[in-house]
């Protein structure tokens, strides 16, 4: 029997019998080419507590240890087989074997298959472990609600440490000298390490990033979560690494990822795909439609196993809205309601501030921040840092809900927080950084998307209303009383509000119509509602009027909802609107009532643990009246004070006021043309930070695909301006849209370019169409002046905008040579250019014409 010797001393391990490999004091695994386990000995087995049996023939990087599926070890598993050459020695730290361990690997290539070597170097702790809470739990005699302000007060900001993919240094923002640093920076970064604090940032980081970093802090422009993103090489290591770098609270934080070897190896997102998913979410009609397309291409990006939209209501209570996931999810988390307390404030509050958080593995073992002796270790905020460290409560929550990988991105809508977009993974999950990047740039034009839906709905309900409330002024205008004309004429007060019930309560005189409660207990409550609101008070309100005016708890199922206005100063003339039950059932996803528990130990709060449905039977409640509609309600209330001061004397007044609500009903467009002006400005703004990225990218083809997709966002800011200066808010006037979309693209393309336009005055057609057929010309005409010129610099391209029947004609012709055979078997380009075209043909139903006469000539019939 020859002597065994550990791996470290470099013994072949391909000349080792099985029993021999089992010898060896530390754990060796055989991985063939796809990373499927074929050997696993003994101290392997020990290591992760699995038998040789359970993992044969496995995937060792997605299914036996799934915290080592990221660049920091799988990569360099992939770059050393690439290299044809495998020979990696690194530490790594595994968060959840039978315990947290730190370990020293060697991958190694052999004769028929490569090699892992997992030497242990020390059992390391995690803070509040996995054990501390559930020993917390079980020396609890009963499970009682405890103040939910408890989480509230946790400085989730300043958790002290990262997740282990990342390095992290804190400068001093003026001086950019290092005043605290991860404990792992020496892994990567040159030096000794006891002397890494007080040292300038560019003494370990390229004089090229620190010099942009000092720009944009100059320029104010790295602060409030902006950041400066860059590829880096550092002295010493063979690989990339991804920093991040942004200011806050008088610190520069720079944030240091291993970047994978290639892009393929973790599925880093492409642009088209970002792309045609945000064209897919554009055409959604409906809030469902937009959350479920929004929950489906963001987990297409990321790879989650499961994605969620979750919303807050006006209470920050949560309902998962849209769910997109694998078919073997075990739990499906659509359509159930979280009390507000398992996101409390705090958390809410910082992610408005810092818009996502990605985990990837829920049981990794954080590492520490230290700081300068000098400075007094004083925590760093860490509020906008990509890899800070979650709660463990929050991370705590997540074992009881089965989830280890995980991700959050904050749904933003007029700058308040609408809700989440959730990624969940039972197994530890990387998602590379432009990923990352793309899902928050996706989620933010499902943002844009819920604006704009919202938006056009709450137009068009009130436009509805206008138009009821103007007839009702116009029969105030014909009456001298106002009861009769708002209860007696075609059009009444029941038209309004989607009430089943009304009234009118005129000093002693109680008048009603529809379903209501008796004249007594309508001048009871006209009593109770004028002590309510007191001397200064013109408006009440309320979905559950039984819980408020207990009295009324008899009338639940006719009057649950109540929306009253008084008429005038003296308080004597009330106009009311009721509103049924709406007896429901709201599904929990646990019992709302028990949301947190008292804790023992390390940990001060656990979370519930439950998350089964729990329903609640809901009842005295109606569908609540919206602020608009208590506005339009008082507006109304003043238009009936001028009919009660005027008594039964004819009133100038009430034309005007007739006059003034004509001019809100010709007003009906302007809130969807101010939705088409921001949406043209945003538009906008994305194509002039496209041209700005543009001007500091060297490759040429990355410059030419920035300039492509700022030409396609300026053409669709077009329609939409557009459509803010047409006449309606339905059809576009295409000709001058196309004119406009070629003297913008004819600037683009530089001196020497020009577009000569024919277009037929007055062609009006639909928004969806305006939109394809501009970023079809926009393809074209940027291809005609890319390809179609006589001469470098130089080309004049023919634009002609017509009528064709019942339809629209555009044609683009160029001076050029004009296309060669087979072009469209191998157009030039990537292709992607045709594709948006033959997209966008089939969205509008339209055919595409293409000839030499004699330069290209494209010709379009929509």
């Amino acid at each position: 029997m020859p002597q065994i010797a550990t791996p470290g001393d470099h013994v072949d391990l391909d000349a080792l019998a099985p029993d021999e490999l089992d010898q060896l004091d530390t754990g060796v695994v055989g991985l063939d080419a796809s990373g499927a386990v074929v050997v696993f000995n003994e101290g392997a087995s020990a290591l992760w507590g699995l038998s040789r049996e359970a993992v044969l023939g496995r995937n060792y990087f997605r299914e036996v240890v799934p915290s080592t599926n990221v660049p920091g070890f799988l990569g360099r598993f992939l770059a050393g087989r690439r290299r044809g050459s495998l020979d990696e020695s690194f530490e790594f730290v595994f968060g959840r074997m039978p315990g947290s361990l730190r370990t020293r690997v060697h991958m190694r290539s052999g004769r028929t298959h490569d090699w892992l070597t997992i030497n242990p170097l020390e059992s390391l702790g995690a803070g509040p472990s996995r054990e501390a809470v559930m020993a917390a739990i079980g020396s609890r005699v009963r499970a009682e609600p405890v103040d939910p302000s408890i989480c509230e007060r946790e400085p989730i900001h300043i958790p002290g440490s990262i997740q282990p993919n990342a390095v992290m240094l804190a400068a001093d923002a003026e001086a950019l000298t290092i005043v605290a640093h991860s404990t792992n920076a020496f892994d990567i970064l040159p030096g000794p390490e006891p002397f890494l604090d007080g040292r300038p940032l560019a003494a370990v980081l390229p004089l090229g990033f620190i010099d942009v970093v000092r720009a944009r802090l100059a320029a104010g422009t790295l602060t409030d979560g902006r950041s400066v993103r860059r590829t880096l090489r550092l002295d010493g290591q063979e690989g990339a690494y991804y920093a991040v770098a942004h200011a806050h609270a008088g610190r520069l934080i720079v944030e240091l990822e291993r970047a994978p070897d290639s892009p393929d190896d973790f599925g880093d997102a492409r642009q088209a795909d970002t792309e045609l998913a945000v064209g897919r979410l554009r055409a959604a009609e409906t809030l469902a439609e937009a959350a479920q397309i929004a929950a489906h291409e963001v987990r297409a990006l990321t790879g989650f196993e499961c994605v969620l939209v979750y919303r807050f209501d006006t209470d920050w209570n949560g309902e998962a809205v849209a769910e997109d996931k694998i078919s073997d999810w075990s739990r499906s988390l659509f359509g159930l309601r979280f009390p507000a307390s398992d996101i409390p404030a705090q958390a809410r509050a910082l992610y408005t501030r810092a818009k996502s958080r990605f985990v990837i593995d829920r049981d990794c073992v954080p590492v520490p921040l230290v700081g300068a002796p000098t400075l007094g270790n004083a925590p760093i905020d860490l509020t906008f840092a990509q890899n800070r460290t979650l709660s463990p409560i929050h991370l705590e929550y997540q074992r009881n809900l089965g989830v280890n990988g995980s991700m959050s991105i904050s749904i933003m809508v007029e700058n308040r927080l609408w809700g989440l977009m959730i990624g969940h993974h039972r197994q530890p999950h990387y998602v590379p950084p432009e990923t990352r990047a793309a899902a928050t740039v996706l989620t933010d034009a499902f943002a844009m998307r819920v604006q704009e839906i919202a938006a056009r709905t709450l137009w068009a309900e009130r436009q509805a209303h206008l138009a009821t409330e103007a007839q009702l002024v116009r029969e105030l205008t014909r009456s001298d009383d106002f009861v009769a004309a708002l209860t007696g004429a075609e059009t009444t007060l029941l038209d309004l509000f989607g009430s089943t019930g009304a009234g009118i309560v005129a000093g002693d005189r109680v008048t009603l119509i529809g379903r209501t409660p008796p004249d007594d207990d309508v001048l009871a409550l006209s009593a109770w509602v004028r002590q309510r609101i007191g001397p200064d008070g013109t408006s009440f309100s309320s979905e559950s009027l039984a819980a408020d005016f207990p009295t009324f708890a008899t009338h639940r199922e006719i009057a649950s909802g109540l929306l009253a206005v008084f008429v005038d100063g003296q308080r004597e003339n009330l106009i009311l609107w009721f509103r049924p039950e709406v007896p429901s059932t709201v599904t929990w996803g646990g019992d709302p009532r028990k949301p947190v528990l008292a804790g023992d130990g390390p940990v001060a709060v656990l979370p519930r643990r439950s998350f089964e449905r729990w329903v609640e039977e809901r009842t005295g409640f109606a569908a609540p009246f919206a602020e608009w509609q208590v506005s339009l309600a008082v507006s109304l209330a003043r238009a009936v004070e001028g009919v009660v001061l005027r008594q039964r004397r004819k009133i100038d007044e009430l034309t005007s006021l007739l006059a003034e609500k004509e001019r809100l009903l010709a007003q009906k467009d302007l809130l969807t043309r101010e939705i088409d002006h921001r949406v043209k400005n945003s538009l906008q703004i994305v194509s002039s930070f496209l041209q700005l990225q543009r001007r500091n990218i060297a490759d040429a083809d990355a410059r030419q695909a920035f300039a492509d997709t700022s030409a396609r966002v300026m053409s669709v800011a077009r329609v939409h301006d557009s459509l803010y200066q047409a006449e309606t808010i339905e059809e576009v006037d295409l000709g001058q849209t196309i004119e406009s979309l070629c003297r913008d693209l004819a600037g683009l393309a530089g001196e020497g370019h020009a577009v000569d336009l024919t277009a037929e005055a007055g062609l009006m057609v639909p928004y969806r169409k305006a939109v394809a057929l501009s970023l079809i010309a926009t393809e074209l005409v940027t291809n005609a002046f890319k390809y179609g010129a006589s001469g470098p610099g130089t080309g004049r391209v023919a634009v002609e905008v017509s009528a064709a029947g019942l339809g629209v004609k555009l044609r683009v012709c160029d001076d050029g040579a004009g296309l060669p055979d087979g072009w469209d078997s191998n157009p030039r380009g990537t292709g992607l250019g045709m594709k948006l075209i033959r997209a966008m043909l089939d969205q509008i139903n339209a055919r595409l014409e293409v000839a030499n006469d004699p330069g290209a000539c494209f010709t379009v019939t929509a």
